[in-house]
């Protein structure tokens, strides 16, 4: 009876759940292997030949200051992008949960960036910073504008953050939506008869009871804007004059320009462990601070 109800068991899981695995297998885990194996060949992408180099491509990826330079640009991409995200969408989930006149039309209207392809996305606001903006700025006589900011090396890169924080702070705002209705509404009740100001019940009793949203939400604008890839093309290119590369689309220049597969390879898996990292050190802290609260 027992192995006949573990035999049921095993053929339930695979009618659900096979073919679901299949796929993650065929998709993630294999390639993922298969990736590893090529950081120790130096294929370049083309020829049938994989001849083992060792450690070799690692070495190589410490050596190579374009990928640490472009690392280093995507931390500062990541934190501002980040911070500002969180922000803006904790603001407008505040805004758009306090019973404002149209809400639910304002909460669809902020989320559509969200649903609009990168590749898409940077090309329209290429669109925006090369034409539109410079027309406004010779209009209205503001320096800032008379010259698109894709030219400038500094405003090029505060282009991909404005883009990043347009497109994700409506995404993450719903997140916050959700968090806010989650808090009990007797207890702000009750901290409102006790005398609390609006101010007081945020801080003290909404903040802390949305700890779940800020770590998932925290989480989600981290790992996107880290693999920034589609953007960072569309819209900037890498330019002007190289200033732009994030990692994700140095790693693919190196691999497929470059024809050094191996080697971009080893960048790309040394850019997964970052992100592991700093992903996972952020969801320790948060779910720490969750225990605390």
């Amino acid at each position: 009876m027992e192995k006949n109800s573990m035999s049921n068991k095993i053929k339930t899981y695979m009618m659900f759940a096979g073919p679901a695995m299949f796929f993650f297998f065929a998709v993630v885990i294999i390639p993922f292997i298969y990736g590893v194996y090529l950081t120790f060949t130096n294929w370049d992408g083309i020829s049938e030949k994989k001849e083992l180099t060792g450690i070799t491509n690692y070495i190589a990826v410490f050596q190579d200051r374009g990928f640490w330079s472009a690392l280093l640009l995507t931390l500062s991409y990541v934190a501002i992008s980040t911070i500002l995200v969180q922000v803006i969408a904790f603001l407008l989930a505040y805004l758009l949960t306090s019973g404002l006149k149209g809400q639910n039309f304002f909460r669809a209207g902020f989320f559509t960036p969200n649903l609009i392809g990168g590749i898409v996305l940077g090309f329209i606001w290429k669109f925006v910073f090369s034409k539109a903006f410079t027309a406004f700025g010779e209009m209205i006589s503001v320096p800032l504008f008379e010259s698109s900011w894709l030219s400038d090396p500094i405003k090029a890169f505060f282009a991909l953050i404005l883009v990043t924080v347009w497109q994700y702070s409506g995404y993450m705002m719903l997140i916050y939506v959700a968090g806010f209705v989650g808090v009990p509404k007797d207890l702000m009740e009750a901290a409102s008869i006790d005398g609390c100001t609006d101010t007081q019940r945020t801080r003290h009793i909404v903040i802390p009871l949305m700890a779940q949203s800020f770590s998932i939400c925290t989480f989600l604008t981290l790992t996107r804007c880290f693999m920034v890839y589609d953007l960072n093309v569309s819209l900037t290119g890498g330019e002007p004059y190289g200033s732009t590369i994030m990692a994700a689309l140095h790693v693919y220049q190196k691999a497929f320009k470059s024809k050094q597969y191996g080697l971009g390879q080893a960048e790309a898996l040394v850019l997964f462990a970052v992100v592991a990292v700093v992903a996972v050190t952020q969801y320790y802290l948060s779910r720490k601070k969750e225990v605390e609260a």
